[in-house]
This record gives C-alpha cells, sequence and structure tokens, in this order.
C-alpha cells in the first residue's frame, strides 16, 4: 500500500458565533490503513460518524434555485451527477459536480438583509442528482473544518 496518507477535499458551510454562514475549504487527513472485513487487504479508512442517520437521493432540476434557508440538520451533501451551487451569508458562492462534497452545518445562523442560511440550485443544462445524509446530532458552531 502506498507511504502516502490521503488527503481528500470537502467543503464545510458553517456559522459562525454571530449567526452568520461561511464556506471553508477542508479536507480529511486522519486516515489508517486497515482491512475493511479480513482477510480483505488493507485500504486507507477516515472517521467514522455513529449517529444515527437518514439517507435518501433529491433531483434538482434544471434551472431551480431554493430560496435563502439554513441546512435542516448537519448533513452530507453528495453529488451523483449533474452541478450544483451554494451561496452562504458572507457572499462566498461554491459550484460543485460530482466527486466534490460538502457538508452543510449552517443551522444556527440568523437573518440578516433578508439572509439566513444559504441558496443552492442547479448550474448547467442536466438535473443535480445530489445524495443526502443527515445526522441526528445537533450541529457545532463557530468552527470550520471539524472533520479530519
Amino acid at each position: 500500500m502506498s507511504d502516502q496518507t490521503p488527503s481528500v477535499p470537502y467543503w464545510h458551510l458553517w456559522a459562525d458565533a454571530d449567526g452568520i454562514s461561511h464556506q471553508t475549504a477542508c479536507a480529511f487527513t486522519e486516515f489508517e490503513e486497515k482491512s475493511m472485513s479480513p482477510p480483505a487487504p488493507p485500504q486507507w479508512q477516515g472517521q467514522k460518524t455513529h449517529d444515527g442517520a437518514t439517507v435518501f437521493v433529491t433531483v434538482q432540476p434544471v434551472g431551480w434555485t431554493g430560496d435563502w434557508h439554513p441546512n435542516p440538520k448537519p448533513q452530507w451533501i453528495i453529488p451523483l451527477s449533474g452541478r450544483w451551487f451554494v451561496e452562504s451569508m458572507d457572499g462566498t458562492r461554491v459550484e460543485m459536480g460530482p466527486g466534490e462534497i460538502s457538508f452543510g452545518e449552517d443551522q444556527n445562523v440568523r437573518e440578516v438583509d433578508g439572509r439566513k442560511g444559504h441558496r443552492s440550485g442547479t448550474v448547467g443544462t442536466e438535473p443535480a442528482v445530489l445524495m443526502i445524509v443527515q445526522f441526528d446530532t445537533p450541529p457545532a458552531t463557530g468552527a470550520a473544518c471539524r472533520f479530519r
């Protein structure tokens, strides 16, 4: 196996202590070499979450844009096909496609100038198909990149 520990990028949409949402480029960097199920050979495995979770797929039609809103729960958004964007209250707009993931954790925001949380929508000429993994645990506040 490779001697170099992997680094896997993700975006973190989070709320600061003042209730403003931001997006920060982060990376998973804490991996260990181990077998998923012996006798399979070892592979790099990262942090696991043991919280209750709901998994579903959503399809945003071409041209769909959502109004300002916080994520309903802390959640991973994994694009399967198409492209989508997320715009946070600080004005940052990030576009993502397959292989680019985001952790939405902007539940503790307040409304500022008609904006609360984020806006999101499709980009381009095909629907955005997204897998969502929502967690039952409450969101963290005030810091980006909590997953390593």
